[in-house]
């Protein structure tokens, strides 16, 4: 649902947030007047006060004059009022300093790590298998007369093995020469791309060579699609630091419950891979009760310009939006730069 607020109703809802989340204590007319730069009597702001509430942007805590923002509110204010801040030269070093491309398992804990301690809430980083994998080398090795071992290595440095089954008895030469023509002219193209060209030039070699290769397609697709996500969480402790989500000790053990079924939560984040940019799921739009206090900012990464993952922060929903979002976004960024480089 949309609302549409005058300037003076966006400035006082803007300043109601940014007070909430700053000092965790609901606002009251007088915070509000101080705060928003607005040339407004208490009475007048009361009475925006009770129209945001009447929309439900904003509600009054127990006994409290004062008010705090709603989920509704909270999606008003990171749609249309936020102000997003730059991230510090050090932490972007920090990021930048830590997420070394050696090897892409490394890069995602790393980075599951560095947005934890960057945001002090808990970092998620889930990396899908691309749809369409390539690999980068392929070596056979001969393990008894009909049983061959084939080695594959992606471009990011991951290596699968899947023993082979065969009819023909080849000899090791026979093996080394197949892998080196396949990595002479196929290296670096998708399995797709591999089949459309063999099917045509395999014709031309002996037909043990092509069962061979044809054997070594399939259990290359099957290793490279078989485990379907990386899945690595980093900092949920921190979530018992926060005073809104330690106050509920039953919805923190549904949090951490969560956080060990993955699978979920990992639903969630694929919504990533398929929007542009950082995106912010508030309390209830995740639609898992445990998060219904918690706010999830995420981002998609690339590899070579193909989305393969999803960085995220989780934590609840009084965040400093502003600063998270910048640091999800530029995680990103990096991440998709340091799995891309050669």
């Amino acid at each position: 649902m949309r609302f549409m607020l005058d300037s003076r109703a966006q400035i006082l809802l803007k300043t109601l947030v940014e007070r909430y989340i700053a000092e965790g204590e609901p606002v009251g007319s007088r915070a509000l007047s101080k705060y928003s730069g607005l040339d407004l009597s208490p009475a007048t702001v009361r009475n925006v006060m009770a129209d945001l509430e009447e929309m439900g942007l904003i509600a009054s805590p127990h006994t409290s004059a004062g008010r705090i923002p709603t989920s509704r509110g909270y999606r008003m204010f990171v749609d249309t009022l936020m102000t997003v801040k730059p991230l510090e030269r050090v932490a972007i070093e920090q990021l930048e300093g830590h997420l070394h491309p050696d090897h892409p398992q490394r890069v995602v804990s790393q980075a599951s790590q560095l947005l934890s301690e960057l945001t002090h809430f808990a970092g998620l980083v889930v990396a899908s298998r691309r749809k369409n994998p390539a690999f980068r080398h392929i070596e056979f090795l001969l393990l008894s007369e009909k049983r061959v071992l084939l080695i594959i290595v992606t471009p990011g440095g991951d290596v699968q093995n899947r023993i082979l089954f065969t009819e023909h008895a080849y000899t090791q030469s026979e093996l080394t020469a197949a892998a080196n023509f396949v990595n002479e002219h196929y290296a670096g193209m998708t399995l797709d791309e591999i089949r459309r060209r063999v099917h045509d030039e395999l014709r031309e070699l002996r037909s043990e060579m092509s069962t061979l290769m044809t054997a070594a397609l399939d259990a290359s697709s099957e290793a490279l699609n078989e485990s379907a996500e990386t899945y690595v969480i980093s900092g949920e402790r921190n979530l018992l630091d926060s005073v809104d989500l330690a106050s509920n000790m039953e919805r923190l053990r549904e949090l951490f419950a969560l956080f060990d079924r993955k699978t979920a939560l990992v639903q969630i984040l694929d919504a990533s891979l398929h929007g542009a940019g950082v995106q912010i799921f508030i309390g209830g739009e995740t639609g898992l009760s445990p998060l219904d206090e918690c706010s999830v900012i995420s981002s998609p990464y690339e590899v070579d310009g193909q989305v393969v993952g999803t960085v995220a922060v989780i934590g609840p929903t009084r965040m400093a939006y502003e600063r998270v979002v910048p640091i999800v976004d530029i995680t990103a960024k990096l991440v998709s730069s340091a799995l891309s480089q050669d």
